[in-house]
């Protein structure tokens, strides 16, 4: 069994991450956010948001509900109104699918690792069990 050292871990941590970068995902949400960015309506609305939240936060530290609560409603107006545009649902659309291959990326090794740790310790994959816990096992129940 090859040793590693962190640093060749990193490493090649870093050639997936590159590797991730330049998948079509990751190159659909480059050039939908490119759109987003360019877009006007999404940006005014995105300023309208922004400041209403603020104006929110200020409202409620002065515990001024009636002013807050239509403060509140306009944010929502404007988040459906925002959240309506074609563009916006791609954007979010994409975004959980960039957010979904990340978490199978990390997953994956994160289940890898430990069925290697359980494999290289002489463990029970279907237990989820390493080997010197099994040994354990077995010694405990014989005293």
């Amino acid at each position: 069994m090859e040793i590693y050292t962190r640093e060749e871990v990193l490493t090649e941590a870093k050639n997936l991450a590159k590797m991730l970068a330049n998948t079509k995902e990751i190159e659909r949400f480059k050039q939908v956010e490119t759109k987003i960015n360019e877009n006007q309506k999404v940006q005014r609305l995105v300023t309208k948001i922004k400041t209403l939240q603020k104006q929110a936060v200020n409202l409620q530290a002065y515990e001024k509900q009636a002013a807050l609560k239509i403060v509140e409603d306009t944010i929502d107006e404007a988040q459906k109104e925002l959240d309506s545009i074609p563009i916006v649902e791609e954007f979010q659309e994409i975004q959980t699918t960039v957010n979904d291959v990340l978490q199978l990326v990390s997953g994956t090794i994160a289940r890898e690792v430990t069925n290697h740790i359980i494999e290289s310790t002489g463990g029970d994959l279907l237990e989820g069990k390493t080997g010197s816990t099994k040994a354990n096992e077995t010694s405990c129940s014989g005293e």
